[in-house]
């Protein structure tokens, strides 16, 4: 493919579009994983959208957990689209072209969004340490609009300093390549292209990357010891194993997301290659968001009986 809109003599960037490079290295596997992938994006937005209706119209589910949840279903449909419509368009049409103010906000989308999951992944551990540790306080400290608040702050404390970040990466002179070896534009194969000393902008994504997951997870993982200390003192064993399955499906969610996430952008700039941050990305940005309406339906008995009477009253009603 030729390389449009490079002048790599000069010090001046003048990239007018990227390649996302893909799958098109398998390219007898084009149709195999279109159908995959719409497979799994129908999942994602079915799965979520049934948890975002039965939490709002299910009045057993009108509690600060059910809206937490309501709000991670959501955030799991803007995540997934964010990636896998642009990958679905590629290879249906297998024109891999995105402009670079096209790739500059697909970037910025996936960081705001990932950084709000981060925060909402640690609201939701201080909702279960709330209602584990402090049961008898639980409805003054999680009146409905803390968790207003908890939840705005979320979604929208990410966005100026992501914006920022995304614009200081961009900022960056492309004049060695336009293709990317990935499926969407991510920050390690965009700064490989970059010419130049980009080792400032590295330093901020690495202190970006740590303030927005570390902090979470760190606040996650002081939850988490404070709920077991307290299941741990519960005097029955009946008792015990209620509390933590109140908590367990969110616990997997954290493991499954910052594991892969983190695993992906705090590794050293040395040990990054183009199958590997592929393969990590597809778990973080598809395949967990595919299995956490699966985690938190089948974990939870609430979320199980106001699914049974959804589905009850839509066949009552196609019946009729």
């Amino acid at each position: 493919m030729i390389h449009k809109g490079i002048h790599a003599g000069g010090n001046v960037s003048t990239v007018r579009h990227f390649v996302l490079l893909g799958f098109s290295d398998l390219p007898e596997l084009q149709g195999f994983l279109s159908g995959v992938f719409t497979i799994i994006y129908l999942v994602v937005l079915i799965g979520n959208s049934l948890i975002i209706i039965v939490t709002i119209l299910d009045p057993a589910l009108q509690r600060p957990m059910y809206f937490f949840l309501a709000n991670f279903s959501s955030l799991e449909i803007c995540y997934v689209s964010v990636t896998l419509p642009r990958i679905l368009f590629d290879l249906w049409t297998q024109k891999r072209n995105i402009s670079v103010l096209g790739c500059a906000m697909q970037l910025c989308f996936f960081l705001i969004l990932s950084a709000t999951e981060c925060f909402l992944l640690a609201v939701m551990s201080y909702d279960r340490y709330v209602a584990i540790c402090h049961p008898l306080r639980y409805p003054l400290l999680m009146t409905p609009k803390k968790c207003a608040q908890l939840t705005a702050a979320s979604w929208l404390g990410p966005v100026a300093v992501q914006i920022g970040q995304t614009c200081q990466i961009f900022s960056l002179h492309f004049c060695k390549s336009n293709r990317i070896p990935h499926f969407f534009c991510d920050i390690p194969p965009i700064f490989k292209l970059a010419c130049g000393d980009t080792s400032a902008q590295e330093v901020s994504v690495y202190v970006m990357a740590i303030f927005f997951a570390t902090v979470p997870f760190m606040l996650i993982l002081t939850s988490y010891s404070k709920i077991i200390s307290t299941i741990l003192r519960l005097p029955t064993a009946q008792g015990r194993a209620k509390a933590f399955s109140t908590c367990s499906s969110h616990l997997l969610v954290v493991v499954l997301f910052f594991a892969s996430a983190s695993t992906n952008y705090l590794r050293p700039k040395t040990s990054h290659s183009a199958g590997i941050d592929k393969l990590l990305s597809l778990f973080y940005t598809i395949v967990t968001p595919m299995f956490n309406p699966m985690i938190y339906s089948l974990r939870n008995r609430d979320v199980i009986a106001a699914l049974k009477k959804l589905f009850l009253y839509m066949q009552c009603h196609v019946s009729t």
